[in-house]
């Protein structure tokens, strides 16, 4: 049986399934890791698609195929990679706009599947009929050709984010895990993609798939560090873009070692949603009967386990976890029960993890991006000042990522602030402990009128669709659908 260090670290893959765990189980859906045929190879002239893998009902009409893209993008003749793509077809094909690109964000695991869950979730009829769905793996990750780092199951369990620090000891060992992980990337098989694993690249291949799809422009709603990918995109091909959504604003560089530190910021702004709710529900779940009084406990709980691990349970595991489960309010119950049974002594009854995935191709996206320190003196530091300011998190979103000894040469940066697409509207919520409302008053400000930001007064991670805030999404779906912006930043109150 995994342990729960393996099974509830707070990897991205595993929050955003988490996520849509419910929507899945009730249709269906298979959002895992699975080979696509040999028949759906293409090239860029045309398109042959083919049932998806995985995907139980083809009634749905989901389908799949590959694209072909240069590996390299400076030598477009040479070696060739392939971009999983799925489609979901308009409803209506005589209101058809175009196509509506998709990526939920950092993922380990192909989310072929993406478009299905989307609509289960409650993607309104008029976007369905405006829009083919498209879904793209990003280049070494999921369907597309993969990245490996060869990954043992506690490397996997301890990538996103790193280990809570409570010590300069700490920081020293995790930089020494941190460095034997970047060490087996670059000796893997797979070592020579490693260079051309950038978000830049990323960017062009999308490109690649709207010629390949026989668009003139693209649309697209990206999540998290999907936001990211869409920001390049707007930046390098402003005369291919439609209406442009940034759900959930990764700032200015992605999951960068900037929005990568923030994720302790985000966890100290969260965490007051759920210590209210656990505090109203003091009769079942015995936390404590005010906000103060739950945070106390989660403390206490985390240092209880610290000095004695309850079934292999540490501090920093249930920090992790807690970290975790704070993307989705309708998760907060299972946090609840989790520490009720901790606080007892108790291993706590958890849903099993998903099956499949490997984060070697996001962590070459992460790596790949400028800005990582290669000083370990800088992360003792980081840790040290965020232990004081965000002491709930702040040491583990601080601390060393294998960024740190990668072998590979950070991408140029891409200036977007001079060009781009006009055409953007940018959605957060107010307490997001993955984006901090922070990165996106930083992309607003550094678009400017190119740009319209829309707030949103609630918690948890994603907002369309992922949140129950009724006026963000009316203003999302009027944007997809009709093209019309709020004319001016807009604030949506709490539901």
């Amino acid at each position: 049986m995994p342990s729960f260090i393996e099974r509830f670290r707070a990897h991205r893959r595993r929050v955003v399934a988490t996520a849509l765990a419910t929507v899945v189980a009730a249709s269906g859906l298979t959002l895992g890791t699975t080979a696509v045929p040999s028949a759906a190879h293409v090239d860029d002239s045309s398109l042959s698609w083919t049932p998806c893998p995985g995907v139980p009902e083809p009634s749905l009409g989901l389908e799949c195929t590959t694209v072909t893209v240069p590996l390299d993008y400076a030598k477009p003749a040479g070696e060739k990679i392939e971009i999983a793509v799925s489609r979901l077809p308009s409803t209506n094909p005589a209101r058809r706009r175009g196509v509506l690109l998709l990526n939920i964000g950092g993922q380990g695991d192909s989310q072929a599947a993406l478009p299905l869950a989307l609509v289960s979730l409650g993607l309104p009829a008029s976007v369905r009929e405006t829009y083919d769905l498209i879904e793209f793996d990003p280049r070494g990750i999921g369907r597309s050709t993969p990245l490996t780092c060869n990954l043992r199951p506690d490397q996997a369990a301890t990538l996103i984010p790193p280990p809570y620090a409570r010590t300069a000891a700490d920081v020293n060992q995790r930089a020494a895990d941190a460095r034997q992980i970047a060490e087996q990337c670059a000796q893997s098989g797979t070592a020579h993609l490693l260079p051309y694993i950038t978000n830049t690249n990323v960017a062009r291949d999308m490109d690649r798939i709207r010629q390949a799809l026989g668009e003139q422009r693209i649309s697209y709603l990206g999540y998290s560090h999907g936001t990211y990918l869409g920001t390049l995109y707007a930046a390098l091909f402003p005369k291919r873009t439609d209406r442009m959504v940034f759900d959930s604003v990764s700032g200015l560089g992605g999951l960068d070692a900037v929005g990568a530190r923030r994720w302790g910021l985000g966890f100290e702004l969260r965490f007051p949603d759920f210590a209210r709710w656990a505090a109203s529900q003091d009769a079942t779940y015995g936390l404590g009967a005010t906000p103060a009084q739950v945070r106390t406990r989660w403390l206490q709980i985390v240092d209880n386990l610290d000095q004695a691990p309850v079934a292999g349970i540490s501090g920093a595991a249930l920090r992790a976890m807690t970290y975790g489960m704070l993307f989705n309010d309708s998760i907060f119950p299972a946090l609840a029960s989790a520490l009720q049974a901790l606080a007892a002594g108790q291993a706590p009854q958890l849903p099993p993890p998903p099956a499949g995935g490997d984060f070697s191709g996001m962590l070459a996206l992460v790596c790949n991006s400028p800005g990582w320190s290669r000083d370990i003196d800088t992360y003792q530091r980081h840790v040290a000042v965020d232990r004081l300011r965000y002491p709930l998190f702040g040491p583990a979103a601080a601390s060393v990522w294998p960024c740190a000894f990668w072998p590979a040469k950070p991408e140029p940066r891409v200036d977007i602030s001079k060009a781009g697409s006009s055409t953007i509207l940018l959605v957060n919520n107010l307490r997001d402990p993955a984006t901090p409302y922070v990165g996106a008053v930083e992309l607003h400000r550094t678009l400017g009128a190119r740009s319209r930001l829309v707030t949103a007064d609630q918690g948890g991670h994603l907002s369309y669709l992922f949140g129950n805030n009724t006026c963000a999404k009316n203003l999302e779906t009027t944007f997809l659908v009709d093209g019309k912006r709020p004319s001016r930043d807009t604030f949506c109150p709490s539901a």
